[in-house]
């Protein structure tokens, strides 16, 4: 048995896990008829919102992103939240030593490998008028549940974020279970020969980290809908 969300025009069907999407929004690809159909996008990010807006569309072109959204039922104008997802992996054989031991700790010694399939979470924003309401856990529930299901065409061991080094978007992952792939920014300097820094701020831009899936439950086993 397998599963899929039932995209634009059906509700999303599947395990009473994230009820305000099951029971309150329909879920889409975010391409150009989305985009013409809905009130513009604003997560009050203006990167990501200038992503959403103008560059998800050539993304899904070129296979180097695919965005999805979800549209609430009340008001399908509005688009509540909106992602983009690609494939990418963990190269744990040029990792520190204690960093490759963190990353390998859940899978089998006969099973560990140089690098492990992934899924990059590219951008994801929240409407900032549906703020506060426990809707971006809700969505990273979601996102999880959605890539260790049976019916996933790939294998997908971790998630990966290349997040934003800001304290909002840090403080999200890292309640929703996401580690730092490195322990300093000079070890990931180090590590993987990229150096993007905030020339105001002498930070960097964005920092790595991730989560393993697999030991995440897989509620969607018991779904709904099932084709």
């Amino acid at each position: 048995m397998c599963w899929k969300p039932v995209l634009c025009s059906k509700r999303l069907k599947c395990y009473k896990t994230w009820d305000f999407f099951l029971e309150e929004c329909t879920f889409a690809v975010l391409d150009e008829d989305t985009i013409k159909e809905c009130d513009p996008f604003s997560c009050g990010h203006q990167d990501l919102d200038d992503f959403f807006h103008n560059d998800a569309p050539l993304y899904n072109a070129q296979l180097l992103g695919k965005s999805y959204c979800f549209r609430s039922d009340k008001k399908p104008s509005d688009i509540v939240c909106a992602f983009t997802v690609s494939n990418d992996s963990i190269r744990v054989n040029i990792l520190p030593n204690s960093r490759e031991k963190k990353v390998q700790k859940a899978i089998p010694r006969a099973k560990q490998m140089r690098r492990y399939p992934g899924v990059l979470i590219g951008r994801l924003g929240i409407n900032k008028e549906y703020k506060h309401q426990g809707i971006g856990s809700d969505l990273m529930t979601f996102i999880k549940s959605w890539f260790i299901d049976a019916g996933n065409k790939t294998g997908c061991r971790f998630l990966i974020v290349d997040a934003y080094n800001e304290n909002i978007p840090l403080n999200y992952y890292l309640k929703n279970g996401f580690k730092y792939l490195f322990s300093t920014e000079a070890q990931e300097v180090e590590y993987t020969g990229f150096e993007t820094r905030n020339a105001s701020k002498n930070t960097f831009k964005c920092i790595l980290i991730l989560i393993d899936i697999m030991p995440y439950p897989n509620n969607s086993r018991q779904r709904l809908n099932r084709q």
